[in-house]
């Protein structure tokens, strides 16, 4: 059974309450980094953000299963996000009645006025792994050419969410939706500098090419990285230049905190600054991603995470 599909049977109905249960229990299991900064929200808002992840959480999920042919994937997340489209629409009678993960996303959509066309964009982003690569045969790894059709693929994986969260963080000021939008870059780019090598191991190429080609990198060079070989001064280079976006994004991540929705400020400064960190931990180990896996460790998660309870509750006694 999938993490994120129920035990229930398929024709009985379940309560809202239990529904956003069990994508708490989802996300408690799965979720890394997210789960860090949902813990310091109020309830409904952390109910909501936990709903917005198990969608998200199963649609990965298929989009990942590598025990399954690309065409049996692409046929199962269709199915899915027929049922997802249909519980939108339909009655209490369908099988969507007993998914708890449509019906907390769909009380969430209600609750925080989540258009339609942006979980839409959500959709697409999770469905982006599964399209036949463009102007290649199909056995060919998916690629992007430059920066600009990165930052199209960052923005619907990572964007679109940051443009769901702060409906649910709360704001007023229209700034805070680009400054959420080039948030997003910079998570994106960081799970993709520290993503390379296992990426390059599943053939799936997230560095741009052109950046590639001028610093005069091939795909067969990057596999040869994540087989093992040592990285050369060029390549270090190469995630370096990529490292700087990154950081050049996160300047919006600091404007945007002030703009939310004082209860919710915590929760995006414990993200921030866990991604951050994150960055800056790439950077100390010489973007070497390739020896070992980098991460920002569990006690300086848990350090991260006392202190925005600790502005969480500052945040609540000031109102």
């Amino acid at each position: 059974m999938s993490p994120v599909e129920s035990s229930k049977p398929r024709n009985q109905t379940i309560s809202t309450a239990e529904a956003y249960q069990f994508c708490r229990e989802v996300a408690r299991r799965e979720a890394k980094n997210f789960y860090w900064a949902f813990r310091v929200l109020p309830r409904h808002k952390s109910d909501a953000m936990c709903a917005v992840y198990a969608f998200m959480r199963h649609a990965d999920d298929i989009a990942d299963d590598e025990s399954k042919s690309l065409e049996a994937r692409r046929a199962e997340m269709a199915s899915w996000l027929h049922a997802w489209r249909a519980s939108r629409t339909s009655s209490t009678e369908n099988e969507s009645a007993a998914n708890p993960v449509f019906i907390a996303l769909g009380d969430t959509q209600q609750r925080f006025a989540i258009p339609d066309a942006l979980l839409e964009e959500l959709v697409a982003g999770t469905t982006m792994d599964l399209e036949p690569p463009a102007h290649t045969e199909e056995s060919q790894p998916q690629t992007y050419a430059t920066f600009d059709d990165l930052y199209r693929y960052c923005y619907l994986v990572a964007s679109v969410v940051g443009l769901v969260s702060i409906r649910i963080f709360g704001y007023t000021d229209p700034r805070a939706e680009k400054l959420a939008e080039e948030t997003g870059i910079a998570f994106q780019l960081t799970n993709i500098l520290r993503d390379v090598k296992e990426d390059a191991e599943r053939d799936r190429i997230y560095l741009p090419i052109d950046l590639m080609e001028e610093f005069g990198e091939s795909i067969p060079e990057l596999r040869e990285l994540a087989a093992g070989r040592p990285m050369t001064e060029r390549e270090r280079g190469m995630l370096a230049t990529l490292a700087i976006r990154a950081e050049k994004y996160y300047v919006a991540a600091g404007k945007l905190i002030p703009l939310l929705d004082r209860d919710s400020r915590a929760a995006m400064w414990v993200l921030v600054t866990i991604y951050h960190r994150l960055l800056s931990r790439i950077a100390a180990h010489k973007m070497d991603v390739f020896s070992e896996r980098v991460s920002v460790s569990t006690p300086t998660k848990l350090a991260i995470l006392t202190r925005g309870a600790l502005m969480a509750a500052w945040n609540r006694v000031l109102g």
